[in-house]
């Protein structure tokens, strides 16, 4: 299959943006559904929703706001994947939150938390390989490697242990499916990577590369 424009190449990465993006809002609700334990940032939000009379996505929004006013001190730039990574996870989260109940059998909770993890890393692997940029949370921990010149699992560690002891504090959802979480969704992504990155019909930046460099 031939080349294509470069407008329509943009249009074919800004869908598979667009997609990525309501799939990870949708893979973060379905793991707070499964109810055995929820990715980092999730127990954050969960925490704030004990103290602050918001939703799941709303309070998603705002913690992605703050975290990319951290950017600045660290000298990172936002991209377009950055700002529509703020805008489209949240409200993603409270749609499937609305139209996903929470399973009663064990064996269904855990299916469902391997179903939400495997979408979670496609859902990366697919709104990084647009080549866009970062989410405001991973572009956090480049923006930590890059400024201070730590190693990535110093960043992810310092970064991601910050927010669980805060979340579970705060009454977050802290169980063993955090810890699958933590370590399972770089392997798992990692694989996915070139099927999203290198479609040989779209013309595209190396930024997927460098991304999945710092933060995998």
């Amino acid at each position: 299959m031939g080349r294509v424009s470069t407008t329509r190449a943009h249009a074919l990465r800004l869908t598979q943006l667009g997609i990525g993006l309501f799939l990870y809002g949708a893979a973060i609700a379905l793991m707070v559904r499964a109810a055995v334990g929820v990715s980092s940032w999730s127990v954050l939000t969960q925490g704030l929703e004990n103290v602050l009379p918001l939703s799941f996505g709303a309070l998603t929004v705002l913690t992605s706001f703050v975290v990319l006013l951290l950017w600045f001190p660290l000298r990172q730039r936002p991209g377009l994947g950055t700002l529509l990574n703020v805008l489209v996870i949240g409200p993603a989260s409270d749609l499937v939150l609305a139209l996903v109940p929470e399973p009663d059998a064990l064996a269904a909770k855990v299916l469902l938390f391997a179903v939400s993890l495997v979408l979670l890393a496609v859902a990366t692997a697919c709104y990084i390989g647009a080549g866009y940029g970062t989410g405001p949370r991973d572009g956090l921990m480049v923006g930590l490697v890059e400024r201070f010149g730590w190693p990535v699992w110093k960043a992810r560690t310092v970064v991601e242990v910050s927010v669980v002891a805060v979340g579970a504090v705060l009454g977050g959802d802290l169980g063993i499916g955090t810890l699958v979480a933590t370590f399972a969704i770089g392997p798992l992504m990692h694989p996915m990577m070139p099927v999203f990155a290198r479609f040989p019909w779209i013309p595209r930046a190396p930024e997927p590369e460098r991304i999945l460099d710092r933060i995998g």
